[in-house]
């Protein structure tokens, strides 16, 4: 199979990470979560102490972080100096926190640069986040952006999260962090060349399938 890089960037609740993995298989592919990797250094960061209001202690726990994170579709585990974080990077204290690691410029160059890096030791890879498609990876051979409304992604999180959060709660973890982080980056509308798959009426699916052919049309 020939190389191919896959960019695919969207707005929280948007499926972009269950139809980026489903489409990384079909693929035969690598696959990165980026979120994870922002999530993963949040908590080394909270772990550690560091206040988030300080932007230069911010970047340097982030730089000082050991992190893997497994590029297999099928196998997810993140960790942190050896310290699994798979499950932890999840939970709603490090929800209400990712943003000030994420809206760091320096935290950000930090990551975008090892996640070039894990995109560059792969022949096939499917890398999903905020800004793949025009920052991290802009010459990807295929590059989408994943959309849907405002509804149906609040719906979908509720889904994932398994009720557990109230109205409020999910709009904090979608909304409100959506509107801090496109303070730095624009997820929201397709640059020039990105196609734009929006899944609110469509199934999980319906939504790869769609995944996939934009892929075919770009790659081809």
């Amino acid at each position: 199979m020939r190389k191919i890089t896959v960019a695919v960037d969207g707005p929280s609740g948007s499926g972009k990470s269950s139809v980026s993995k489903e489409t990384a298989r079909r693929l035969g592919a690598a696959y990165l979560d980026t979120g994870a990797m922002y999530r993963a250094v949040t908590w080394h960061a909270l772990d550690a102490g560091t206040d988030l209001s300080d932007a230069e202690a911010v970047a340097a726990a982030v730089k000082a972080a050991d992190l893997f994170i497994s590029t297999d579709p099928d196998v997810e585990r993140i960790t942190i100096h050896g310290t699994d974080v798979t499950e932890a990077i999840r939970e709603p204290f490090v929800s209400e926190a990712v943003s000030a690691v994420a809206t760091n410029l320096a935290a950000r160059a930090e990551l975008v640069a090892r996640q070039r890096a894990i995109i560059a030791a792969h022949e096939r890879i499917v890398a999903e986040g905020r800004d793949i498609t025009t920052v991290v990876a802009p010459d990807a051979d295929a590059r989408i952006l994943l959309t849907a409304s405002e509804e149906a992604r609040l719906r979908r999180r509720g889904l994932q999260l398994g009720g557990t959060q109230s109205d409020a709660e999910l709009q904090a973890q979608v909304l409100v962090r959506d509107a801090k982080d496109s303070t730095v980056v624009d997820f929201h509308v397709a640059a020039d060349g990105v196609a734009t798959v929006d899944s609110s009426e469509m199934d999980f699916e319906q939504t790869v399938t769609a995944v996939l052919e934009a892929i075919k049309a770009q790659a081809d």
